[in-house]
């Protein structure tokens, strides 16, 4: 990997800036890893950029401990799958976009609520954890289907193996039936925003810590996947059997290896830039 270029942002900026004011204010749900984490001095702060996290429903599938361990619990109000690494994963993902591109990134992140009026169009970039748990109604389909047609970029991540794609899978292919799951190509911009990634490589989430497997479940193969719109653009960017939300959270801890941190970071940063440019 090396660095490509230092951005110069950004077609579509001035768009963005403008709907600011429309956004809805900064709010916090109880997490299902963090019940207190301290805010940033310039939480308050707008920015060019705000990382929007997607809050859905889960499944009510039984797939592992996690399908049991909150159920019952009221996605709307937090503590549910969709918090997981929220969030400090989210502010340090912030941060690295503050630290390597001219990107004014708001410090913290912004829950969206699909079924909150039209917030989600508010936003660029939306990014979902865990959708290997998620199930979305029909009518957050119908809101999420126009969101992506309308220009916004979805980027999912942190989940694995065969029953996980299959329950993604379920709900995605009420969102674009007509549409199908493929490969991203090494060649794809998205791969070539800001740095080029042609050496990719499994991502871990913290469990490699401990167990020292990279995988989960029987996901032994990292697959960097999409959804294209008609003109060939990335519209849904699928990172699947990797756990780059781990990757971002734990950057600042020494005992999470810091090779998986700098390509978490390095893809995150160039989904984001591809989102804004594209």
């Amino acid at each position: 990997m090396r660095l490509r270029r230092i951005l110069v942002p950004v077609a579509g900026l001035a768009a963005l800036v403008c709907t600011l004011f429309a956004q809805r204010p900064f709010r916090q749900y109880p997490a299902w890893e963090y019940y207190t984490f301290p805010l940033p001095p310039d939480w308050n702060e707008t920015g060019e950029w705000t990382f929007a996290r997607l809050m859905y429903p889960t499944t009510p599938m039984r797939l592992d401990w996690q399908s049991e361990f909150r159920r019952g619990f009221d996605w709307r109000e937090g503590n549910t799958n969709w918090t997981i690494d929220y969030p400090r994963s989210d502010r340090h993902l912030a941060a690295a976009v503050r630290r390597l591109t001219r990107i004014h990134a708001r410090s913290v992140e912004q829950p969206i609520n699909l079924d909150d009026d039209n917030d989600v169009f508010n936003y660029p970039f939306l990014y979902a954890v865990e959708v290997g748990h998620w199930e979305l109604t029909d009518s957050q389909i119908n809101k999420f289907r126009e969101y992506l047609l309308r220009g916004g970029f979805f980027m999912c991540d942190d989940f694995h193996g065969t029953n996980e794609w299959e329950v993604f899978v379920y709900t995605m292919q009420k969102v674009f039936p007509e549409r199908k799951i493929v490969d991203i190509p090494d060649g794809d911009p998205i791969f070539h925003t800001v740095f080029d990634l042609d050496e990719r490589y499994q991502v871990p989430g913290m469990q490699f810590v401990q167990t020292h497997r990279i995988y989960e479940k029987d996901g032994k193969v990292p697959r960097w996947r999409g959804i294209y719109d008609d003109n060939g653009r990335v519209m849904a960017a699928i990172c699947h059997n990797m756990d780059l939300g781990d990757s971002w959270e734990n950057a600042d801890d020494p005992v999470y290896p810091e090779k998986f941190s700098a390509l978490g970071v390095r893809i995150g940063i160039n989904y984001i830039i591809y989102a804004m440019t594209h």
